[in-house]
């Protein structure tokens, strides 16, 4: 049962107001080690200076996208195993195929509750203590 204050987070959405209400759920959740980013571009620089433990992405962003963020995380060794959880604003079919093709370890449907988002992160790390 990992403390929830010992998991590193990164959040990467291209709304602040999204980002903000992450950030403010994680908070709320006991999370306190969270970085953000504005697009899938800037999360892979952040990501090889400072590796997390989890990325919480959204998928449709400019530049590069959530599902590339995802392939690029899992193509670079040292942050292959890290989780992922991808939020969308739509459950298309192909998307979650794609993602779970590539490792996704969640998904995280918009509009959420701070309850959602715990189930979703215990369901990859385990109980949050």
């Amino acid at each position: 049962m990992p403390a929830a204050s010992s998991i590193k987070v990164l959040v990467v959405d291209d709304q602040l107001t999204i980002r903000a209400l992450i950030r403010n759920s994680l908070q709320q959740l006991g999370f306190s080690d969270i970085e953000e980013a504005v697009d899938g571009e800037a999360a892979l620089r952040m990501l090889i200076v400072r590796p997390v433990n989890l990325v919480i992405s959204d998928f449709n962003m400019p530049k590069v996208d959530g599902l590339q963020l995802l392939k690029g995380v899992r193509t670079h060794p040292p942050t292959a195993k890290t989780a992922f959880i991808m939020l969308t604003g739509r459950a298309d079919k192909e998307i979650v195929q794609k993602a779970v093709q590539l490792g996704v370890n969640n998904f995280l449907i918009k509009p959420f509750t701070v309850a959602q988002l715990k189930s979703k992160i215990e369901s990859v790390f385990g109980a949050l203590t």
